[in-house]
């Protein structure tokens, strides 16, 4: 009854004309408030990006130093990375249940929830390798972390992971697309672990268990590759409501098949 005396009072009091720029207006300051919600989160994300590549680099110092007191720093700092993942959470859960968003805006949120725990699973491994370092009673030998490819490998891993950031800040998907091949230099390098690791233990008994810590690190770092490619194919769902993810695998089965 009530809902009916709402009506006939609006359609006595305003005009169609009156009624359509009431609805405009509320329309656009409904859309402002999600734009605003949606460019909150992006600015979130980059923020705990930032964090993350921070802590690579922290730990790939603190590795080749051998410096203990900067792999604990990024251990101590790993819970500010968790509290970030935990916001961007809840904060999409909001947009979700407040806007129902759709389009653009429902493949932005759905990919910075996969990208939001892909990042957080990056800065885990960050704060595992400060671990290796903090456990270790002896230093990494330069000349081993070069014959098995670790330096290089870290170096490659760290410049995808910052490109994956340019990716998505720009919206360049031809950007996203290049991290896939770049990761084949990671996959090369750790299917390579075993023998290159092997030849270190060889020319040193003494150095087994600094050895044991490099393939540790090194299947590691090959982890950030993988977690890279999966924000890249994100990047592009996102962007160009692609989805990319199992298709390589798809494409093998009927290559086998074939």
């Amino acid at each position: 009854m009530l809902f009916l005396c709402c009506v006939k009072y609006i359609n006595r009091n305003f005009s169609t004309l009156q009624l359509y720029n009431i609805a405009t207006i509320f329309k656009l300051k409904f859309m402002t408030q999600l734009e605003n919600e949606i460019a909150g989160v992006k600015r979130e994300l980059v923020n705990m990006w930032i964090l993350v590549q921070s802590q690579l680099n922290k730990a790939k110092e603190a590795m080749v130093q051998f410096d203990k007191d900067l792999a604990r720093e990024v251990l101590i700092k790993e819970k500010r990375v968790n509290s970030y993942e935990l916001k961007i959470d809840r904060d999409c859960e909001n947009i979700f249940a407040l806007y129902c968003p759709v389009a653009i805006d429902l493949r932005f949120l759905l990919a910075a929830l996969k990208i939001n725990t892909n990042l957080e699973r990056i800065g885990d491994i960050a704060a595992g390798v400060a671990l290796h370092v903090v456990e270790s009673s002896v230093n990494f030998d330069t000349r081993a972390l070069e014959s098995t490819s670790l330096l290089r490998m870290f170096d490659e891993a760290i410049n995808i992971f910052l490109d994956t950031r340019s990716a998505f800040e720009k919206e360049d998907t031809v950007l996203a697309r290049s991290i896939f091949k770049r990761d084949d230099v990671l996959d090369a390098i750790n299917e390579n672990a075993v023998e290159t690791v092997s030849a270190v233990i060889r020319d040193d008994m003494n150095a087994m268990t600094e050895a044991l810590y490099m393939l540790s690190i090194i299947r590691k770092i090959e982890r950030v590759g993988d977690q890279s490619k999966n924000i890249a194919e994100e990047i592009i769902f996102y962007v160009e409501a692609k989805i990319l993810k199992h298709l390589e695998s798809s494409n093998r089965k009927l290559e086998g098949e074939d």
